[in-house]
């Protein structure tokens, strides 16, 4: 399917080139006849080579969702998220051969509140960063923005992240086991096992002692002072515990592998949890 970009380029009678890659010869002949000013350019998944950054006359115009040059790379708003971030935000750069490092036009902040998952501060930067990148070329076209180069302090990485990077280790503080499953969400999706099989974990409620974990039935939960493991999962009629490095949290919604999304409840009555049973990644 067409994304929304080119159908409404499409709609326009606008000339679209789809080149296999950014160092196609055909490609970067044809857009060298286009002779264009500037080229934006928004999450390509691909490093553009020299030959084709020089082709239009102010460059490739970036927009990248950290304020740089905090994490460079594939997934900025999803290790902010993981990191624990208070603050990000999106910056419009001058694209270079290196790797996010190109010198800045503008910024804007973004809060991360303690519930975001990656695609909620996506949609949100997404939609900010569109302004953002509009305001640079129009300022750009009118000779009033010059870029400024990246500090040298500050620096941090964002690879891509990898479905075995999702898998959850329950062997950490509750509030890093939350805030890496909101990073992973929706994809790759977080992740554990659970009687060998996997089982996806959507944003938990982080519960930092044990006096705050309720059943909102009046089932029994763990008492306070009571130790549950790291991976424990403590199941009642209406609520799932799992036992972390500092306390618990509850579950939201999971789902088994090849099934659907369901209530973490509704799992735990159908596989009839066992007391002492625990998730394997500790």
């Amino acid at each position: 399917m067409a994304s929304p970009v080119k159908a409404r380029a499409m709609e326009l009678g606008l000339e679209i080139l789809t080149p296999s890659r950014p160092g196609d010869q055909q490609f970067q002949d044809r857009l060298r006849e286009l002779a264009p000013d500037a080229c934006p350019i928004v999450a390509y998944g691909g490093l553009i080579p020299l030959s084709a950054l020089t082709i239009p006359t102010l460059g490739w115009i970036n927009l990248h969702f950290s304020l740089l040059p905090a994490w460079r790379g594939a997934a900025p708003v999803q290790r902010a998220i993981m990191a624990g971030d208070e603050v990000t935000g999106a910056t419009t750069f001058l694209l270079d051969q290196g790797l996010d490092t190109g010198p800045t036009f503008g910024m804007m902040t973004e809060a991360i509140t303690s519930t975001d998952t990656a695609g909620d501060l996506l949609a949100r930067l997404a939609h900010g960063g569109a302004g953002l990148l509009v305001a640079t070329l129009d300022a750009l076209e009118a000779g009033d923005l010059q870029a400024v180069p990246q500090p040298d302090d500050g620096v941090s990485q964002a690879p891509k992240i990898s479905v075995e990077d999702a898998r959850i280790c329950w062997n950490t503080p509750a509030l890093a086991v939350d805030r890496h499953i909101r990073g992973c969400t929706p994809a790759p999706g977080a992740w554990t096992t659970f009687r060998g099989e996997r089982l996806k974990i959507n944003p938990v409620t982080p519960a930092l002692a044990l006096s705050e974990a309720h059943d909102p039935s009046g089932a029994e939960v763990p008492a306070q002072g009571e130790v549950v493991a790291p991976g424990a999962v403590v199941a009642t009629k209406r609520t799932v515990l799992v036992g972390t490095a500092s306390g618990l949290v509850q579950l939201g919604m999971v789902q088994p592998q090849g099934k659907k999304p369901m209530a973490a409840a509704d799992w735990a009555r159908g596989v009839r949890i066992e007391p002492g049973e625990k998730f394997a990644d500790v």
